[in-house]
């Protein structure tokens, strides 16, 4: 029951945050983290699920200052999301999706602020050879994980893997939709729209609008969608 119970504000708080991203990408204001996220050290100190939750949004969670090119954010809010980053370090025999989602953290933390890093490791990326030669319903699952990699004018080797095979991300779209999954529909959407070779007759625009309206309720689809609609109109970063 514990255990559930922490699951439940976990969620909650994943939701709360993603909420809060909504409006900020939606408004243009400058999204902070600090002041979310409460003090605790020490064995004795519960988790906290406002950091735990930056820990499962990821890098997306500093997206409004990458998007739409706000005034960076605040040193609090930087110490807040490498507190996020340094807390839960993915063990080795992590799955690859844990893996790249800590990378794509450290990767935006070391561009924001350098000095917050303090992670071992080169940063060098993951492996992507589990996407090889992946079933087009399996990548699609994979890709709308980590769609917080999909960024304008970003390069990996997860990016690649999806440049080589639009056609498949849109199969995996359409499917997501007919599914009803419209969080994976909402990842897939997002990555489509920095692929080319897309087919015109997938009809994006129409199928993210469809997604938002389907799956509104969920604020990590709204925010997906929201961040799939901006990377259609705005000049890459």
């Amino acid at each position: 029951m514990e255990q559930s119970g922490a699951s439940t504000r976990l969620a909650g708080a994943v939701q709360d945050l993603m909420s809060e991203l909504v409006s900020a990408l939606r408004s243009g204001d400058r999204f902070r983290l600090a002041g979310r996220v409460m003090d605790g050290d020490g064995p004795e100190a519960a988790p906290d699920p406002a950091l735990a939750a930056v820990r499962v949004v990821g890098a997306d969670a500093v997206l409004p200052s990458v998007l739409l090119r706000c005034a960076p954010p605040e040193p609090a809010d930087l110490t807040v999301f490498a507190k996020a980053v340094h807390a839960w370090p993915p063990p080795a025999d992590a799955p690859p999706t844990s893996l790249w989602s800590h990378w794509a953290m450290r990767r935006a933390l070391l561009r924001l602020d350098a000095s917050l890093d303090g992670a071992p490791g080169d940063g060098s990326e993951p492996g992507a050879q589990w996407l090889d030669e992946a079933p087009w319903q399996f990548l699609t699952h994979q890709l709308a994980v980590l769609a917080p990699l999909a960024l304008p004018g970003e390069d990996s080797a997860v990016t690649r893997v999806a440049r080589g095979r639009p056609v498949d991300v849109a199969r995996g779209f359409v499917r997501a939709v007919r599914r009803r999954d419209w969080l994976q529909a909402a990842g897939a959407g997002r990555w489509l729209t920095l692929l080319d070779g897309v087919p015109e007759t997938l009809g994006l625009d129409t199928g993210l609008e469809f997604v938002a309206q389907m799956g509104g309720e969920d604020a990590r689809v709204a925010f997906q969608v929201r961040a799939a609609q901006l990377l259609r109109t705005r000049v890459p970063v």
